[in-house]
């Protein structure tokens, strides 16, 4: 069972102090959103988490770590 991505995005607020402003906006949609399989405007969920992850290389820690391979988990 997968956790909603709006749930992942409060965490990652949480552990993350200074958000990237490229990863930003990403992180803002994907706390709108419950699976994978939204939409956020135009853009598949599939892509929003896809994107954050490519501008989320400055997140580092163990959260960090356990995160992103709950999200590249979610996208394949």
């Amino acid at each position: 069972m997968t956790r909603p991505l709006s749930v992942i995005a409060r965490e990652i607020l949480t552990d993350w102090d200074r958000v990237s402003l490229h990863a930003a906006p990403y992180l803002t949609a994907m706390s709108t959103l419950d699976s994978v399989h939204d939409t956020y405007g135009a853009d598949s969920a599939k892509s929003v988490i896809l994107y954050f992850l490519s501008n989320a290389q400055g997140w580092r820690g163990e959260t960090a770590r356990r995160v992103k391979a709950e999200l590249k988990a979610m996208v394949k």
